[in-house]
């Protein structure tokens, strides 16, 4: 079964090993401090054009956002680092048990390849879904950006909370 990669798999461009079986002709050493990770060059010679292709067809899915997820007495509250996104590339949806967080960031016009030494960030569509911990009021929810981290809160439903309804005569 395929996983979907983590951001830093499709940042670094490496696999978990236990994503991929390796016979032990295909098998090589690794002396690096990732040696849970593995490069994505083929291990084995043979030229195939296939393989060639998934590559670039990775190249174009979305990140995954990073988040944290935690509660307090009244409200779950989720974070996330959206530095460089503007608010028009961003899109959050809610419903009792899910949210999903959807953006892009654009990457830097104007800016040749060639004049690049390192580039390591990640620009392009990113999207997470998480599912909740309990059942929130969505219409209730309030979304805040400063400095670049992204803080959702969601108001927990009370489960508790009872209301008296009071029978009309017709």
């Amino acid at each position: 079964m395929l996983k979907k990669k983590s951001f830093f798999e499709r940042l670094t461009g490496s696999m978990r090993m236990d994503d991929e079986e390796v016979s032990d002709d295909q098998k090589k050493p690794v002396n690096s401090m990732h040696s849970g990770l593995k490069s994505k060059i083929p291990l084995s010679s043979k030229d195939d054009s296939k393989e060639g292709s998934d590559w670039l067809a990775e190249e174009e899915e979305e990140g995954e956002l990073t988040v944290d997820v935690y509660q307090t007495a009244h409200e779950i509250v989720v974070q996330s680092m959206i530095a460089g996104v503007q608010p028009e590339h961003l899109s959050i949806t809610i419903t009792r048990d899910l949210i999903t967080i959807k953006g892009k960031r654009e990457v830097a016009r104007g800016i040749n390849e060639d004049n690049y030494f390192i580039k390591e960030l990640y620009w392009g569509s990113f999207s997470r879904t998480i599912s909740l911990p309990n059942e929130v009021e969505a219409e209730d929810a309030e979304a805040v950006e400063k400095h670049g981290l992204l803080t959702i809160k969601l108001p927990k439903i009370n489960k508790d909370k009872q209301t008296v309804l009071k029978v009309k005569s017709s």
